[in-house]
C-alpha cells in the first residue's frame, strides 16, 4: 500500500519538527512562530462568554456572519474596493486553509504557481495539492528584492497565478514601492492571479505601514488576500484566517473551504468580532513591543556573532552562523539547527526548508521572536554561551 504520488513531492513540516525537538531537549523555541504570552483578556472573555452563550454549532460555512460584517467594514478602505460580506468574505481555519483554498479554487492540474522564495513550507504544497507546479522565484541575499526581470524571466505559457508573502517570512522584508510596481507590471502583462499572505499586515517597525497591493487599481480584479487574527492578537491556537477575493474566484474559495472544514470554530470567531473591535492603542502598544523584542534578539545575535537580517515587518531574522567561532560554524544548517537545539538549548530553523532548492538556505538559520522579553533574555544568555 503506497500513499499517492503528489503526497510523495512534499514532506512534513521542518518547522513543526523543530518544535518537537525543543520539547524533547528542553529547548526555548525560537523555532515556530507563536507567541509564549496570551492574548487581550478582553477576547479570552468574549470566547468563554460566546461559549457558555450557545455559540458551540455550525456557523455559516463562509463566516459567523457578525465576523464577516466586521471585517467587511474594516477592509473595505484598507483595499479601497467594497467588500460584500455575503461574497468577497470568507473565514478559514488559519491562513493554511486559506492558502490552500485559494490555491485549490486557481490552479488547474498542469498549471504552473510562481512562489516567492524563501517560502513558508505551505506554499509548494498548496500548489501540489491542486495538481499545479510551483516555480521558484527567489530573493537574493543580502537586500532579498523583487526584480523585475527575475520575476519575468520565470513566466511561462502555463503560469497562472504568483504567491507572495508580505510583509515576509523568513526575511522580515517589507516591499517597498518600486517592488510593488514591478510586481504589479508583472502580474498584469502576463494576466496572472495574485495571491497574497498578509498575516504579518499589523507587524511592522520603524514608521513604516503595510499597504496590501490588492488596494492598487490595477490587482482589485485578480487579488485574493489571504489574512488572519493569529499573529495579530496571539491566537495562533484558534486557527482564525480570512480570505477576501473578486466574485468568480471566491465562489470558488468558498467550495473549496466548504468542503474541507466546513467552518472555523464558532465561538472563537464570535471571540474575533470583540478582537477587531480594540481601540487603537493595542495596536500602538503591540507595535512598540515587537520593536522591542525585535531589538532584544538583535542585539544578542550581534554580541555572539551572527550577521542576522534586521526585519522590517513580520516577527522573523535570518541569520548566517558561518562567521561564529566555533567549530559547529562549519556544519550544514540542519546540523547547525539541531545542535542549536540540543546543546546551545535554543531551537532554530535551518534556512534550507524554505527553498526548493535547499543549498540556498546553506549557512543560515531563522529565529522566531514573539516571546516575552525574559524569555528572549534567557535565549540570548543561552546564546552567549557559545562564545566560551
Amino acid at each position: 500500500m503506497q500513499p499517492s504520488a503528489r503526497t510523495r513531492l512534499f514532506g512534513e513540516s521542518v518547522i513543526r519538527e523543530m518544535t518537537r525537538h525543543a520539547y524533547e531537549y528542553g529547548a526555548i523555541n525560537l523555532s515556530q512562530g507563536y507567541p509564549d504570552f496570551d492574548p487581550p483578556q478582553t477576547i479570552i472573555d468574549a470566547a468563554i462568554a460566546a461559549i457558555r452563550g450557545g455559540e458551540n454549532q455550525y456557523t455559516v460555512t463562509w463566516g459567523y456572519p457578525p465576523l464577516r460584517t466586521k471585517l467587511a467594514e474594516l477592509y473595505s478602505p484598507r483595499l479601497d474596493r467594497p467588500l460584500n460580506p455575503d461574497l468577497h468574505v470568507t473565514v478559514t481555519c488559519g491562513v493554511t486553509e486559506g492558502i490552500v483554498a485559494a490555491m485549490q479554487a486557481v490552479a488547474n492540474p498542469g498549471d504552473e504557481v510562481l512562489v516567492l522564495e524563501p517560502a513558508h513550507e505551505n506554499f509548494r504544497p498548496a500548489a501540489i495539492m491542486a495538481g499545479a507546479t510551483a516555480v521558484p522565484v527567489p530573493l537574493t541575499a543580502p537586500d532579498y528584492r523583487l526584480e523585475h526581470d527575475l520575476m519575468a524571466s520565470r513566466i511561462t505559457p502555463r503560469t497562472k497565478a504568483f504567491l507572495i508573502n508580505t510583509p515576509h517570512n523568513p526575511t522580515g522584508r517589507v516591499f517597498d514601492d518600486e517592488e510593488i510596481a514591478a510586481l504589479i507590471d508583472v502580474v498584469t502583462s502576463h494576466d496572472l492571479v495574485l495571491i497574497t499572505d498578509e498575516i504579518y499586515e499589523h507587524i511592522v517597525y520603524d514608521g513604516r505601514v503595510h499597504v496590501s497591493p490588492a488596494r492598487h487599481p490595477q490587482l482589485k480584479d485578480r487579488t485574493i488576500v489571504v489574512g488572519g487574527m493569529s499573529k495579530t492578537f496571539a491566537i495562533t491556537g484558534w486557527r482564525l484566517g480570512f480570505v477576501f477575493a473578486p466574485d468568480e474566484l471566491a465562489v470558488g474559495v468558498r467550495k473549496v473551504h466548504d468542503y474541507m472544514t466546513i467552518c472555523a470554530p464558532t465561538p472563537l470567531q464570535a471571540a474575533a468580532v470583540a478582537a477587531l473591535d480594540l481601540p487603537e492603542s493595542y495596536y500602538t502598544e503591540m507595535t512598540q513591543a515587537y520593536h522591542q523584542r525585535r531589538d532584544t534578539l538583535m542585539d544578542y545575535l550581534a554580541e555572539v556573532g551572527f550577521q542576522a537580517l534586521m526585519p522590517q515587518g513580520a516577527y522573523y531574522t535570518i541569520a548566517d552562523y558561518r562567521g561564529l567561532a566555533v567549530p559547529q560554524a562549519k556544519m550544514d544548517n540542519t546540523d547547525f539547527a539541531m545542535w542549536m537545539t540540543r546543546d546551545v538549548g535554543v531551537a532554530v530553523v535551518p534556512m534550507s526548508s524554505f527553498y526548493s532548492d535547499p543549498t540556498l538556505g546553506e549557512g543560515s538559520v531563522r529565529f522566531a521572536f514573539p516571546k516575552k522579553l525574559e524569555t528572549l533574555r534567557t535565549a540570548g544568555e543561552r546564546l552567549l554561551a557559545i562564545r566560551s
